[in-house]
C-alpha cells in the first residue's frame, strides 16, 4: 500500500499559524499607518517642527496612547517576521530556541524603553 498524502486524508503537520499571523501582520500594520496619518495630519494642521511643538504634542495623554499602540504593534509585527525568519532557516531545535528567546527579550527591552520614553515628556 503507497503513502498517499494527497487530498482530504493527508497527514497536515506544523504550527498551524497561518491565518492568525497573518492577520495579526495586516492589524498591526493597519494601526501603524493610521498612527502615520494622524502624526501627519496634525503636524499639517499645526506645524510647529520645533522642540516645544513635538514636546507639547506628546503631553497629550492621547498621543502617548496612541503611540505606545503603534510601538507594541511595531513589536508584534517585528516579532512575527523574525520568528518565522528563525522557524524557516535555522533548523538546529536548540538554536532556534536561543534565537527567539533572544528576539523576545530584546523586544520586551525596546518596549519597557519606549514606555519609560513617552512617559518622561
Amino acid at each position: 500500500m503507497a503513502n498517499n498524502n494527497i487530498g482530504p486524508k493527508r497527514l497536515v503537520v506544523g504550527a498551524h499559524y497561518g491565518l492568525k499571523d497573518w492577520l495579526a501582520q495586516r492589524v498591526t500594520a493597519v494601526i501603524m499607518v493610521v498612527f502615520t496619518v494622524v502624526l501627519a495630519a496634525v503636524y499639517l494642521a499645526f506645524g510647529n517642527p520645533s522642540y516645544e511643538g513635538w514636546s507639547g504634542l506628546f503631553a497629550n495623554q492621547w498621543m502617548k496612547i496612541l503611540t505606545f499602540l503603534t510601538i507594541l504593534s511595531l513589536l508584534f509585527h517585528a516579532w512575527i517576521g523574525v520568528r518565522d525568519i528563525w522557524m524557516d532557516y535555522v533548523k538546529p531545535m536548540a538554536v532556534r530556541l536561543v534565537l527567539q528567546v533572544l528576539t523576545i527579550l530584546w523586544l520586551v527591552g525596546c518596549a519597557g524603553y519606549a514606555a519609560q520614553i513617552l512617559w518622561r515628556v
